[in-house]
């Protein structure tokens, strides 16, 4: 595994990979490396020749008020367990690099951004598709892989590479999760001993949501109302930010699900925000 902080040295490699005709899959992180972000590369690894994940805490993802300071990091921890994967490269850009003197240009997918955490978090989205759209034109990868855990995020970049016809496909990764069905996360190493088995319900929630969608139940305010109940009384400490159910594709509310939704939480416990999803397909 060869680690790479120069931008003129990943786009050599990259350029050496295509002249060869092998195809490049990447896996963009921020690091605090977990078996989610591996899933993501193991997929990556099944439809390409060459694998190459950045790690890269981006400071634009962020607001003021937000974790960027606290955000865990573990360079040595992430390196050990990509080497186990037997991945190509680690790409651990500069900032420097990254954000140049005069550095003023962002991209933004606007109408996909201004629902769920997009309310909260104005210019979160914003930051993620201006650090992706130049990790694509470094990398210049054939297909990038992004876990379905941040469904918003997907859809985001998703949208990114229809509108500016880019040359790299979007392949989604499932949600792992642990033994009790909480989604794994980065910042889940936020809460402690009590809280870790109180977010627990968070799935669990969104399993009795998934209960009623297979009884026939099909009016997005009955399964808000269950989950908020649910959380409300076994998450009594949590704090509940949203509760939606969106179009899988424009992310807009949905009164009644005729077509395939999604139904996302976002909630606070503790120190960590903890988001949530499923799926639900008529």
């Amino acid at each position: 595994m060869e680690a790479i902080q120069n931008i003129v040295e990943i786009k050599t490699w990259s350029a050496l990979c295509h002249r060869r005709g092998r195809r490049i899959g990447f896996v963009p992180t921020m690091g605090a490396l977990h078996e989610g972000h591996l899933s993501l590369v193991r997929l990556a690894k099944q439809f390409s020749d060459h694998v190459a994940v950045s790690i890269f805490v981006n400071p634009l993802q962020f607001s003021a008020q937000e974790d960027l300071a606290q955000y865990p990091q573990d360079l040595r921890s992430d390196f050990a367990l990509l080497e186990e994967l037997d991945i190509d490269v680690v790409f651990v850009p500069n900032p420097r690099e990254i954000f140049p003197p005069g550095f003023q240009t962002k991209v933004g997918v606007s109408e996909l951004s201004k629902n769920l955490c997009g309310k909260f978090r104005p210019h979160h989205f914003e930051g993620v598709a201006t650090i992706v759209l130049k990790l694509f034109h470094w990398v210049s990868p054939d297909i990038a892989v992004f876990g379905q855990k941040d469904y918003q995020q997907c859809r985001v970049i998703e949208q990114m590479v229809q509108d500016l016809h880019l040359d790299t496909s979007i392949l989604r990764g499932p949600i792992v999760r642990e033994k009790d069905g909480l989604a794994m996360s980065s910042r889940n190493r936020y809460l402690n001993e009590s809280e870790r088995e109180c977010a627990a319900h968070l799935y669990r929630a969104l399993t009795l949501a998934k209960h009623l969608f297979e009884q026939g139940e099909r009016q997005s305010d009955v399964f808000i109302h269950a989950v908020a109940s649910y959380i409300r009384e076994n998450m009594p400490s949590g704090q509940i930010q949203y509760i939606q159910i969106c179009d899988a594709l424009t992310l807009e509310d949905v009164v009644t699900i005729h077509k395939k939704c999604v139904l996302a939480v976002a909630l606070f416990l503790g120190k960590a925000r903890l988001i949530d999803n499923i799926e639900l397909d008529p």
